[in-house]
């Protein structure tokens, strides 16, 4: 069974770091893409990073760019996403994904963590 356990979530002041880790588990985890999302209350889900399988390729979205880093270790099965210069707006559920299966079948599912709250004082 995928497995995707999230740790790092925390309270943070404008302008800290927090780094975010997901454990997976259940699928050949160097073979995937992995992904960060995040949701605030009220809020869309909203993708935060992408790192390709793997691990050679990175994307951000702009609210998040030069702030953030995600990276992979697959020996540990483990994406990491390092947070600094923290504002009150990364305020969110902090979501770990993977998409697993090909793009042509109709077994291609998203696979989540549970969440890991991120809170930023102002």
């Amino acid at each position: 069974q995928v497995q995707l356990v999230e740790s790092g979530g925390g309270l943070v002041q404008s302008g800290g770091s927090l780094r975010l880790s997901c454990a997976a588990s259940g699928f050949t985890f160097s073979n995937y893409d992995m992904s960060w999302y995040r949701q605030a209350p009220g809020k869309e889900r909203e993708l935060v990073a992408v790192i390709t399988s793997p691990g050679g390729s990175t994307n951000y979205a702009d609210s998040v760019k030069d702030r953030f880093t995600i990276s992979r270790d697959n020996a540990k099965n483990t994406v990491y996403l390092q947070m600094s210069n923290m504002k009150p707006d990364d305020t969110a559920v902090y979501y770990c994904s993977a998409v697993i299966g090909a793009t042509w079948s109709i077994a291609r599912r998203s696979y989540w963590g549970q969440g890991t709250q991120v809170t930023v004082s102002s």
